[in-house]
């Protein structure tokens, strides 16, 4: 057996200065932009509580002269109008003879999809495979419900891919997990529409494929 003091203890010997291979070099990460953070949101847990995905493509889709799903409720009827947002829901009826209904939803709210048997026919990949659509149609007002019947469809699966590159602040606002008593928050969203903060509903998407790198990829949920 060797008497030599082996490097390890002599580290750990109490030594009132530190010993070289105690001396680590400091490490200075990037920091992460706003929307990889919300994408790594979604790739981990499936939902944020930071701002929704949308929001942070709001300018390019505005320059679009593309309006949000809740500057619906100020159009007239029979207004031609560009509205985008997530799919998140599909649904063709059988008993609707081939009408395809679907529901978008953007930072502002959700807006509904009236698609003609022809134009689905037309679309169908699309309709089938985007995570984010811009319709390009009319509005249908009847009392309290609006509707846009769809003209044309365009994909938008690309630009929502984007959001990982987009570095825009935004406010990271409290749950229920917040102590009331204490530390006063805003009315929870989740206790009805507009009830956020800004009259924003709580955002909670289930967007399971995000691939590192990849940026944000939603998968179209059709329910027949």
């Amino acid at each position: 057996m060797a008497d030599t003091v082996l490097p390890l203890f002599a580290a750990a010997d109490g030594a009132t200065q530190l010993q070289p291979e105690l001396v680590e070099p400091s490490i200075t990460l990037p920091r992460m932009k706003e929307g990889s953070e919300v994408v790594e949101d979604y790739r981990s847990v499936g939902l944020t509580l930071r701002e929704h995905p949308v929001a942070f493509l709001r300018n390019t889709l505005r320059d679009k002269r593309m309006v949000a799903c809740e500057d619906l409720r100020s159009l007239r009827d029979g207004r031609k109008v560009i509205v985008t947002g997530i799919v998140l829901v599909g649904q063709k009826p059988g008993s609707a003879k081939g009408v395809m209904f679907i529901t978008i939803e953007d930072e502002t709210g959700v807006a509904n999809l009236v698609l003609w048997a022809d134009r689905f026919e037309k679309r169908r990949r699309l309709v089938l495979s985007a995570g984010m659509i811009a319709c390009h149609g009319k509005v249908q007002r009847e009392g309290e419900a609006i509707h846009v019947v769809a003209d044309h469809l365009e994909g938008l699966s690309n630009l929502l891919r984007s959001v990982d590159d987009r570095d825009e602040p935004f406010p990271i606002t409290h749950g229920r997990g917040e102590d009331g008593a204490t530390h006063p928050a805003a009315r929870d969203p989740r206790d009805g529409p507009g009830a956020g903060p800004g009259g924003r509903p709580v955002r909670d998407i289930y967007i399971p494929d995000l691939r590192l790198g990849s940026g944000m990829k939603v998968p179209t949920r059709d329910f027949r």
